[in-house]
């Protein structure tokens, strides 16, 4: 199976630096609630100085959601949403320890991390510009189709398990208890991003080895090397 970026991405963005990540062996037993207190930390340091908005991080990608037609108000990028959701409710609420992790973590560097349970999957993985013609499963369980040349993480057999690039995840492939292997994406846009992302997978990983009896396989991609197997 692999994950990849389809070259017109890379093209239309150039300054887009990506990671993945793949992990066996999650269980949601997992005690994650003390790392998740020492990113919500970060997270609220950087708010107590700044609103999200301000956040280059956060900047990059309205100007990209921009660049694709979007309206950044209308639609946030995952990171976006999440930290204006914590400033506001001073927290989060708890769903799977691998998904709030991934939350806290995202939170901390203010970049979008995307989690799929490998098992829905069907092929390849790929952000690729849809048809329209691809189905997404919302979390309400209705079916959609998303607009001819939206963005989207689209898999072997034309399932949509992303909308808009980094706005909504799939319900198809959200994370569940019963999910045992998962893939992780992080993607930025901002200067420093590759700087960012490479610390944002190290320090995903490590994190995960301490939680879960697994020893993740990672990647860092780029236009050059855009594709991960796993």
């Amino acid at each position: 199976m692999q994950f990849r970026h389809a070259d017109a991405i890379w093209q239309a963005f150039p300054e887009l630096r990506a990671g993945a990540l793949h992990v066996d062996a999650i269980h949601a037993d997992a005690a994650v609630e003390t790392a998740i207190a020492r990113f919500s930390a970060i997270a609220e340091a950087r708010l107590a100085a700044a609103q999200e908005s301000e956040f280059p991080e956060i900047q990059a990608w309205r100007r990209g959601f921009s660049r694709m037609g979007l309206k950044p108000t209308q639609y946030r990028s995952a990171s976006e949403a999440l930290l204006r959701r914590f400033r506001q409710d001073h927290g989060l609420p708890r769903l799977h320890p691998l998904v709030d992790l991934c939350n806290a973590i995202s939170l901390a560097f203010a970049i979008p991390i995307a989690i799929f349970d490998t098992e829905k999957i069907i092929g390849d993985l790929e952000v690729r510009r849809a048809k329209g013609q691809e189905t997404y499963l919302t979390f309400g369980g209705e079916i959609e189709h998303p607009d001819p040349d939206e963005v989207i993480f689209s898999d072997g057999a034309g399932r949509a398990h992303a909308r808009r690039w980094t706005n909504r995840q799939s319900g198809l492939s959200a994370v569940r208890p019963t999910t045992r292997s998962a893939l992780i994406v992080a993607e930025a846009l901002h200067v420093c991003a590759s700087e960012d992302i490479a610390r944002l997978i190290e320090t995903l990983a490590d994190a995960l080895g301490a939680h879960w009896p697994a020893t993740p396989k990672t990647a860092m991609l780029s236009f050059g090397s855009p594709g991960f197997e796993f």
